[in-house]
């Protein structure tokens, strides 16, 4: 750690109060969220920052790490790194730390419950009572999920907890990723069209970061069952936002249920207009207990980057 100037954190974007709190309180801690001209603020004390706090939908941009030069950490609030230039960390030596661990039962909770939503017409039966229409008319009928072809896209910790879960609604497990893994009993496909084609819902679990973008796209929907379903709780730049439109408005696929967008928090309005799309505003980790798990990993690892001690959720 340079020492120059110890204990001095920049917070990119606002976090839980509890987080707040408690770097307020054991360190320095500048807020780049709240400047009037950040380009300014940065100029004149961003030689001080020795670590940088910030979530995993906003991340850190390159061009506010350069005007950081004694930088040694970036904390994540979340588990996502693709929106911190990582070739650029590597190249300058400044390590990085995610919320590992932490948010893989809550984002599995909550890829089932939107499954779940969608399939089985939950909003749209809760409005329907609400409206006063049950007692004029009878319900819709919706679509089965035990017994379900469920395809995953990406068996990491989270893809895997939804597999477990998935396995309570007896439904066939399907799985892509760079490499079959052997410690998984489920069922490998080598592509993601083969996989698309075979499920009936299809489940986004993978990274972002420019290599994923925009990857599930026209050509995946059209290989897809017409009775098939997008859930995404992974990040809204792995799905082509327009070619996911034209798929549900011309019955390619039945539906979607998506927690994350392609330029949150704006959500086209053709997605908001469709009642076969379930829409949440980005709340995969959002519960009291897990978002003060995540707090505590955060101050953990900026903590222990201070002291000069191993960082316990440091990335490669």
């Amino acid at each position: 750690m340079n020492t120059a100037n110890p204990n001095t954190v920049l917070l990119i974007a606002p976090v839980v109060d509890g987080l707040l709190d408690k770097l307020s309180t054991a360190f320095q801690v500048y807020r780049l969220y709240e400047q009037a001209d950040p380009q300014a603020f940065l100029r004149d004390v961003g030689h001080q920052v020795q670590a940088v706090v910030t979530r995993g939908d906003i991340g850190v941009t390159r061009a506010v790490l350069e005007q950081l030069p004694n930088a040694g950490l970036v904390a994540v609030f979340g588990v996502g790194t693709d929106a911190v230039d990582l070739d650029y960390t590597r190249a300058h030596d400044i390590a990085v730390t995610i919320t590992s661990g932490v948010l893989t039962n809550d984002v599995a909770d909550l890829a089932m419950g939107l499954l779940l939503a969608g399939a089985r017409q939950l909003c749209l039966g809760d409005k329907f009572v609400r409206e006063g229409k049950w007692l004029k008319q009878g319900p819709g009928l919706a679509t089965q999920v035990s017994g379900k072809r469920i395809g995953i896209f990406g068996m990491g910790n989270i893809g895997q907890a939804i597999a477990r879960r998935a396995s309570g609604f007896d439904m066939e497990i399907l799985y892509t990723d760079r490499k079959k893994l052997d410690h998984v009993d489920y069922q490998w496909c080598a592509d993601l069209h083969t996989l698309a084609h075979e499920s009936d819902f299809l489940v986004i679990a993978a990274s972002g970061g420019a290599a994923n973008r925009g990857l599930i796209d026209a050509s995946v929907f059209n290989v897809m069952p017409k009775h098939a379903w997008l859930i995404n709780i992974a990040r809204g730049t792995l799905v082509d936002e327009k070619a996911l439109i034209q798929a549900l408005q011309n019955g390619v696929i039945a539906g979607a249920g998506l927690d994350v967008y392609e330029d949150e928090p704006h959500v086209p309005e053709a997605l908001m207009a469709m009642d076969n799309v379930v829409l949440l505003p980005h709340v995969a980790s959002a519960t009291h207990e897990t978002r003060q798990r995540m707090s505590e990993v955060v101050f953990n690892n900026v903590a222990a980057f201070f002291s000069d001690t191993p960082l316990p959720n440091a990335i490669d």
